[in-house]
């Protein structure tokens, strides 16, 4: 007959990742002429759990630097977008301790920006994986006999039994 011990571990129990592509439009004063750059700064997000979704609220700053008054002049925009994403993982196991990760695969990236009017429209891409992590119980089969004991020698207390000096203080001499 085997015998099985438990041993809890971490384990990734559930993960996958996702593409989300965002349309955004910011107002300006000056009819834009030229869009001269776009950039995308200051990626922050988390990640919490219910049930099998995942919510991921983030956000990024975009900077949009622009030509007007018939590229004579030049601004930047810039504006800070929230978003919150959810995702759904499956997970058939019961686990202890659920921990979830998120993970920035592909920073946030400006794909496309236009001029509409006095509007700016850009796109936003952004790829996350998100992993969930927990503490699960595994079985494993060991043999029926243990391996045995090592026997620990303890030679440094002999060493200093050897070396002690028993007439070391001589009691016969005054102080």
């Amino acid at each position: 007959m085997a015998n099985y011990r438990e041993i809890v571990t971490k384990t990734v129990i559930g993960k996958g990742k996702k593409t989300f592509i965002t349309n955004s439009r910011k107002s300006v004063e000056n009819t834009p002429s030229t869009i001269l750059g776009c950039w995308v700064i200051n990626h922050t997000f988390k990640g919490e759990k219910y049930g099998e979704k995942v919510n991921i609220k983030g956000s990024y700053d975009i900077n949009v630097w622009y030509s007007y008054d018939n590229d004579t002049k030049t601004d930047v925009i810039k504006q800070t977008d929230h978003y919150n994403e959810i995702v759904t993982i499956k997970n058939n196991r019961e686990v202890l301790n659920e921990e979830i990760i998120v993970r920035s695969l592909k920073q946030p990236s400006c794909t496309k920006v236009e001029i509409d009017g006095n509007d700016i429209v850009y796109t936003i891409e952004k790829e996350l994986g998100i992993e969930l992590v927990g503490d699960e119980k595994v079985k494993i089969e060991t043999s029926e006999e243990e391996d045995p004991w090592d026997e620990i020698i303890d030679d440094v207390g002999d060493q200093i039994e050897n070396t002690v000096q028993e007439n070391y203080i001589d009691e016969s001499k005054d102080i």
